[in-house]
């Protein structure tokens, strides 16, 4: 049996890789099959309306897109496909990844984008909120991310008992 991607991530530039490096280690984390993919909604956007529409066909259940300035990867896919799209917003050198967080989550009434933080904290809850999404019709999966968010209050719960222990938490 082949090992479709259920999801897909698509970045508008090769320059994003590093961002979403984040998304790839939680998906990989949870055994989640995934592709990622450069395609630009500007530059190639005859390769985003091939992608687009061809999506649900080849299995993919969720695309994660970010792109950054005014790009607006993630509301063109949006705009040729029913699949669920989650746009991450990227860190830019202009105005900070804002120009981006508006390009994602100021979409028109009727074509819905779920939108994260910007940059790598965004490309990082992108894969756990597809996760999150696909666990949703998976026990073993939707386990393993209780597990992950257990062991995470474990670590807070951990430092603050160590920097209490330390006395430097007290005047």
């Amino acid at each position: 049996m082949e090992n479709r991607p259920l999801v897909s991530v698509v970045m508008g530039s090769q320059s994003d890789l590093e961002t979403f490096k984040e998304t790839a280690n939680v998906l990989k984390e949870f055994g989640i099959p995934h592709e990622i993919r450069v395609i630009s909604a500007h530059r190639t956007p005859a390769a985003a309306h091939t992608f687009a529409v061809s999506a649900e066909e080849r299995g993919v259940k969720l695309i994660i897109a970010g792109a950054g300035k005014a790009a607006h990867l993630a509301g063109v896919l949006a705009s040729l496909t029913l699949v669920p799209i989650i746009g991450v917003p990227m860190q830019t050198s202009d105005l900070g990844g804002l120009d981006s967080l508006l390009s994602t989550v100021q979409m028109p009434g009727g074509i819905p984008v779920a939108t994260v933080a910007i940059g790598k904290a965004g490309a990082k809850n992108a894969g756990l909120l597809a996760v999150a999404i696909l666990s949703l019709g998976d026990k073993a999966l939707r386990a393993r991310l209780a597990a992950y968010r257990e062991k995470m209050t474990r670590e807070v719960q951990d430092a603050d008992r160590k920097l209490q222990e330390s006395g430097l938490a007290s005047a």
